[in-house]
């Protein structure tokens, strides 16, 4: 029981990486003082921003490394080539060195990298400790990687609002702060305990908790993330915004106390072998047997619901069963014989859904991270230089609530089965018409609407 509790502190821990780990988000904050410094083009500094979300070209080597090194050891490499990334360049637009341009490319590189790392870290322990609630934590963990920026913005405001470099310094030690706090856990994880129909939904109720909460955090950073009036209010507010991080580790708590009360509490009244219990044990034994059998049979109808929602095959079936039949033959090639499993690289690269979704990714979601990456030249050539952590906090709270969606269709399945395809072609919708609202006005309000829409490609991806 112990372990069900050591899961969620897991999740927790997760979520506070993530929280802090999208650091590539808040680029066009201090890209205006970096192309300064270093007296580059605007195609240059463009470049420094390619390289970036280049570095996660590389992010297969984190799963390299998960096959010859422990989770913890990947999880302090990604925060130390954060640190160094952002470090170095921390040190270049304060002045502290003078470095050639290339040097500066490579510690972008480097940075990019780090955030890979960090997100296959997390991958890896929500899979292995929620497996049969995957979806719902992989959405709900990855979703807190779109506040960071929001929360880099919260403590900008509350340490040093008018030095734009010390952003770079809250890339450089915060993630590697935050890995240190989150190894406990980690180091801690439960061996794997399959659950019963009825934990599974217990655990969704408990996903659709902490998505209450995390709206709670994503409706806070929208409201007060670029409220800057005084240190003191900003101060107050960045407080704010880590006790609303903190709060999920009521759930933890909530597992002890449910297991505590029905490991004492709940046993008390039977005190089995005493002579004091009230019910009879014959009665006892057939109210177990009919609980057996309820939970067989809701095993076996969630079995059976599962197989109708989900059109991909979820069990092995024998040859015989299979029709030889031409439309049998074509129906059931090359079909995935379960969700999750793992695939060669080449096996991959022979699929058409792989390329379908590599290219839809690559002319939609990339979309949103080019804006967010020029966000600041964009404020500026719009003469909005005052509002660009505005921006930035807004990009980031709406890149939250994009991912957060990402769970809908986990949860309203039993009711309306959509195809994800669908759900990706919604997601891409918001994305062209903000940008052509934001290309044929050019107003401040035509600016934000901007900036709000065009979260959209990315963040369901």
């Amino acid at each position: 029981m112990g372990g069900q509790s050591r899961k969620w502190m897991i999740l927790v821990a997760t979520i506070w990486i993530q929280a802090f780990t999208g650091t590539n988000f808040d680029f066009s904050a201090y890209s205006s003082d970096l192309k300064s410094v270093l007296g580059i083009t605007q195609v240059q500094l463009n470049y420094l921003a390619v390289a970036s979300d280049l570095g996660k070209v590389f992010g297969w080597s984190s799963g390299l490394a998960l096959m010859y090194f422990p989770l913890w050891t990947v999880l302090f490499a990604a925060a130390f080539m954060g640190f160094v990334g952002y470090g170095v360049q921390w040190l270049v637009i304060t002045h502290f060195i003078s470095l050639p341009y290339i040097m500066v490319f490579l510690c972008c590189l480097l940075a990019g990298l780090s955030i890979c790392w960090f997100n296959t870290v997390c991958f890896v322990l929500c899979i292995s400790n929620f497996p049969a609630n995957r979806s719902l934590a992989l959405s709900l963990t990855v979703s807190f990687n779109g506040v960071s920026a929001a929360l880099y913005t919260l403590a900008y405001n509350a340490i040093n609002p008018a030095s734009p470099e010390l952003y770079l310094l809250l890339n450089a030690l915060i993630p590697l702060i935050v890995s240190f706090t989150a190894i406990i856990p980690i180091l801690r994880q439960p061996p794997f305990e399959p659950l019963p129909p009825d934990g599974v939904r217990r655990d969704s109720l408990m996903f659709l908790v902490l998505n209450i909460l995390a709206a709670l955090n994503g409706v806070y950073l929208l409201l007060f993330g670029s409220n800057s009036s005084d240190l003191t209010s900003a101060r107050l507010l960045f407080g704010g915004a880590i006790v609303l991080l903190i709060f999920p580790l009521c759930i933890p708590g909530l597992v002890i106390a449910r297991n505590w009360y029905h490991r004492t509490i709940h046993t008390s009244f039977r005190l089995e072998g005493s002579g004091f219990i009230l019910v009879h044990p014959d009665e006892l034994e057939l109210h177990k047997g009919m609980l057996a059998h309820e939970a067989n049979r809701e095993s076996y109808q969630l079995l059976n619901e599962d197989v109708e929602q989900n059109p991909v095959k979820t069990v092995a079936v024998e040859e015989d069963d299979i029709d030889e039949s031409c439309c049998g033959k074509l129906i059931t090639k090359d079909q995935l014989e379960s969700l999750g499993i793992e695939h060669s690289l080449s096996l991959l690269l022979r699929r058409s859904d792989f390329w379908l979704y590599y290219v839809t990714y690559f002319c939609g979601g990339t979309i949103g991270l080019v804006y967010s990456n020029n966000l600041g030249q964009i404020a500026q050539s719009l003469g909005q230089s005052s509002t660009t952590t505005t921006l930035v906090t807004l990009y980031s709270s709406f890149s939250f609530f994009g991912r957060l969606l990402s769970a809908t269709p986990d949860y309203i399945r039993a009711k309306v089965y959509f195809a994800r395809t669908g759900w990706l072609a919604i997601a891409l919708l918001p994305t062209p018409i903000a940008l052509f609202l934001l290309a044929s006005s050019g107003h401040s309000s035509a600016l934000q609407a901007g900036t709000a829409g065009s979260h959209g490609a990315g963040s369901h991806m």
